[in-house]
């Protein structure tokens, strides 16, 4: 019998098997590979991050839910003092000012601490404190010599009236014009007229400086108390007819990256203007609170005005929105370990949280602190992040 041909049919289906076999392998190797890349594809846009790396760079997330806003008109405005609070030192005589001490902008002083000294000894005029101190002297030396010999009656009781009563005016105009009690009770001095603190408080303004000559009645020292002050903002005329609904505001100052509440600083509504004036094209709305974050009048602010509330908001904390080319981006925390760049429109600010029109929906989770760390991860892979590489 010949078996060739068998042989030969048998090598032949081995073959096409085999063939077959090794079809399907590639195949199949093909589909993972196309499986790795479409995963590969839907995770380009994640920005990978682990817990660990997250929390070391106060990554901070939070499940977002509508709540209540307050419709916020954002302005400029100055921190100015209320009136009764601020004063000012101003000279009793003509003189040449000499400081008793070191006066500086800011350093505080309690109501009669001395502050300079007025002189007039070499004006032609001549010193008015020491012809005052001659006066009194004199006058008090009559007074006490008729009161000795008043029961006597060496002398008569109206003398005697009228030497008292110039006496008594003598010692007013002498301690008046010298301010010239120091503040522990002490002497009067002939050095020249003493000019003190009128309040307790710090020193706002110094208006004059060593060897200035001033006359009578010109302020010397502003003097605040610092205690309520007047938050005043400008408005622009087209918000004229939100102006009765506004109820308080908030305001941030340049020196600090704080924003401060009136309604956490005992602040209420005082006024706003009925119309602009021909100087402005603003109208004026004035805010009185207390002062128990130390700042300092004379300040110009950004100021957030508070009106009606709304509810079913969307808003996210300032920290929360990062900012490219006029667009603002937050992060969404998809997983674990991924975050997603999402842009977003933003709608009012009342200087603490920001109202979200789109790009965000109730439950979505995202960066509330640290989305710059997370958008430098992204960039530049400042922090290491882990990858899903296994």
């Amino acid at each position: 019998m010949n078996t060739k041909p068998l042989l030969v049919a048998a090598m032949g289906l081995f073959l096409l098997g085999s063939c077959h076999n090794h079809d399907a392998h590639d195949h199949e190797a093909e589909g993972h590979d196309h499986e790795a890349e479409t995963a590969a594809h839907d995770h380009t846009d994640e920005i990978v991050l682990t817990p660990e790396k997250a929390r070391a760079a106060g990554v901070e997330t939070s499940v977002i839910q509508p709540g209540s806003f307050h419709q916020v008109i954002r302005t400029s405005g100055q921190i100015v003092a209320a009136q009764g609070e601020e004063t000012f030192a101003v000279a009793p005589v003509a003189g040449v000012v000499s400081f008793r001490r070191k006066v500086t902008e800011g350093m505080s002083v309690a109501k009669g601490n001395p502050l300079l000294t007025l002189s007039s000894s070499n004006i032609a005029e001549g010193d008015p404190v020491t012809k005052a101190r001659i006066a009194y002297e004199t006058a008090r030396r009559e007074y006490e010599r008729m009161k000795a010999l008043l029961p006597d009656k060496i002398v008569s009781e109206k003398d005697f009236q009228q030497a008292e009563q110039a006496y008594e005016n003598a010692r007013i105009n002498y301690e008046a014009l010298g301010g010239s009690h120091s503040s522990d009770g002490g002497e009067l001095t002939p050095d020249g007229v003493t000019v003190a603190a009128p309040m307790a408080g710090y020193v706002k303004s110094l208006l004059v400086k060593e060897g200035d000559y001033v006359q009578v009645g010109q302020p010397l020292i502003g003097i605040s108390s610092n205690r309520r002050l007047y938050l005043r903002a400008d408005v622009s005329e087209k918000y004229y007819n939100q102006l009765p609904r506004i109820t308080s505001a908030n305001f941030s100052t340049p020196y600090d990256d704080k924003t401060y509440r009136l309604g956490e600083l005992n602040g209420r509504l005082l006024s706003y203007g009925k119309s602009a004036t021909d100087q402005s094209y603003y109208i004026p709305v004035t805010f009185e609170f207390d002062n128990q974050v130390n700042v300092a009048p004379g300040a110009f602010v950004e100021v957030y005005l508070l009106g009606a509330t709304e509810e079913g908001v969307l808003t996210l904390p300032r920290t929360a929105l990062t900012e490219e080319q006029g667009s603002h981006f937050i992060y969404l925390q998809v997983d674990d370990h991924g975050y997603k760049k999402q842009l977003v429109t933003v709608g009012g600010d009342d200087g603490e949280r920001v109202q979200i029109l789109s790009g965000l929906k109730a439950g979505d989770r995202v960066v509330t602190r640290g989305a710059y760390q997370v958008k430098l991860a992204s960039a530049s892979n400042a922090i290491p992040a882990h990858t899903h590489e296994h």
